[in-house]
């Protein structure tokens, strides 16, 4: 497990874009065997960035119902410096339980651990572990892995300052043909159906362009992609 970790964060330290951020919160949920990890941050400007596991339907699901501005954690963990239980936060109002009962639908999972990070020029980021247990279990896992999950989370934040030092929030990703395909049909307009057919793919198939497309470019859901896209010049249309 060590040995996984050590590796898990140097491969944080030379990410080249946030969809490397992407492969290691994967690779260390796999080490962890739980549900998610998720690396949120919002960088000196106030654009917002997300590298994490959640399923593409709860991020849209989130970002359509503005949850933002009403999460307990995110809320909770502004006002805090440590690492903060999910048990701990608020959950006391009709909104923030139906909350609740809706991120566990969609698989979030009942039990989390969020970390915030504070950086310079008011960057804020937060590192969050969810799973779906009992909470014997819950408390078991964050006793025996807090020391790790604080250390790779400051390294993941660590990584997106630098981003941001070498001029910006996240270095100009490399998208293949066919994801840069994907996204040219969708600013364009078209439906998935619609782009799916002009490219002669299935709609599943285009689905995996986009996500990729998606995590390269760090942004929160697919209408994101498309104007991190445009905005960094990728596509034209």
């Amino acid at each position: 497990m060590k040995e996984k970790l050590e590796a898990l964060c140097e491969l944080v330290q030379k990410a080249d874009d946030v969809g490397d951020l992407q492969t290691a919160t994967e690779q260390l949920r796999e080490i962890l065997g739980i549900a998610h990890i998720v690396y949120h941050w919002v960088n000196s400007v106030g654009e917002r960035f997300g590298a994490g596991t959640y399923s593409q339907d709860w991020v849209d699901r989130y970002v359509e119902k503005d949850y933002l501005r009403m999460d307990p954690v995110i809320l909770g963990c502004l006002q805090r410096f440590n690492p903060v239980d999910w048990k701990e936060l608020d959950w006391s109002s009709r909104a923030s339980r139906a909350f609740f009962r809706e991120a566990v639908e969609y698989g979030v999972g009942n039990q989390g651990l969020s970390i915030p990070i504070r950086g310079p020029a008011g960057q804020f980021a937060l590192f969050t572990a969810s799973h779906n247990c009992d909470d014997y279990s819950w408390a078991t896992f964050v006793d025996e892995n807090m020391r790790d999950l604080m250390i790779i989370a400051h390294e993941f934040n660590k990584r997106a300052l630098e981003f941001e030092q070498e001029g910006d929030s996240a270095p100009t990703p490399t998208l293949s043909p066919r994801e840069l395909a994907a996204m040219t049909y969708l600013a364009k307009g078209m439906s998935r159906a619609q782009a799916a057919q002009e490219m002669e793919i299935s709609e599943h198939t285009l689905r995996v362009y986009i996500e990729a497309a998606r995590h390269k470019l760090g942004a929160l859901n697919t209408t994101h992609a498309v104007a991190r896209a445009l905005s960094r010049g990728l596509i034209v249309v």
